[in-house]
């Protein structure tokens, strides 16, 4: 695995980092969900009728899950420093822009531990921000880290279910660090996420968004 390591600055992965701001929404929507149903519980019981106790019941059940889920998430997605020094660096582009952000198209190897070698693929990321780099300049090079997981833990595939580039501008302000991981990044990997440009709005429609790429095509 191709590790790439800085210092974070986690003041500034706070503010830009979106994928810490997702799991922020996330655990502050399930709170909410969580207050909202106890309410409805609390209300059902206090009806007194023989159905609202079950309703209310089922009700509070779901409140407690959303408490589960609220305090779950961020344990399960780790620290923002964990997240840039476990992952693999890989690299990302600009492939759409927007008016209100880009979408990345990136080229990573979605291998589990026990896999008896790589599986790369192509994905893309929607973002709004991202500091130190030009969101309008289609083929801008960002490199990233991988962000790897599974939608439950039942699963027995060699690959990871859900797989998402987390740009390392999104954890430093200093360019040179950012010129120091592109470096790193084979030129051969860069050509092909070039290449592979008008390929980013079907990635969405593939299995689990993700579109296979031959280890051969790499070199």
């Amino acid at each position: 695995m191709r590790r790439f390591e800085f210092p974070v600055d986690t003041a500034h992965a706070r503010s830009a980092n979106e994928t810490v701001g997702d799991v922020r929404r996330l655990r502050w929507s399930a709170l909410i969900t969580a207050l909202l149903f106890v309410a409805i519980g609390v209300w059902l019981i206090v009806l007194d009728h023989p159905w609202s106790y079950a309703v209310g019941a089922v009700a509070i059940v779901v409140a407690v899950a959303s408490v589960w889920m609220a305090f779950w998430a961020p344990r399960k997605v780790g620290s923002v420093e964990d997240l840039y020094a476990n992952g693999e660096l890989v690299p990302a582009i600009v492939a759409v822009s927007r008016p209100r952000g880009a979408t990345l198209l990136a080229l990573v190897n979605t291998a589990k531990p026990s896999a008896d070698r790589p599986h790369y693929a192509l994905v893309t990321r929607n973002i709004r921000t991202l500091p130190g780099h030009s969101l309008s300049n289609v083929g801008e090079r960002v490199p990233s880290i991988s962000v790897l997981s599974d939608r439950s833990t039942n699963s027995t595939a060699d690959t990871w279910q859900m797989v998402s580039p987390m740009p390392i501008a999104w954890g430093t302000r200093d360019p040179k660090v950012i010129r120091r991981a592109i470096e790193q990044i084979p030129n051969a990997e860069w050509k092909l996420l070039t290449k592979s440009i008008p390929l980013a709005d079907d990635v969405p429609r593939a299995k689990n968004q993700q579109i296979p790429v031959d280890a051969n095509d790499i070199r």
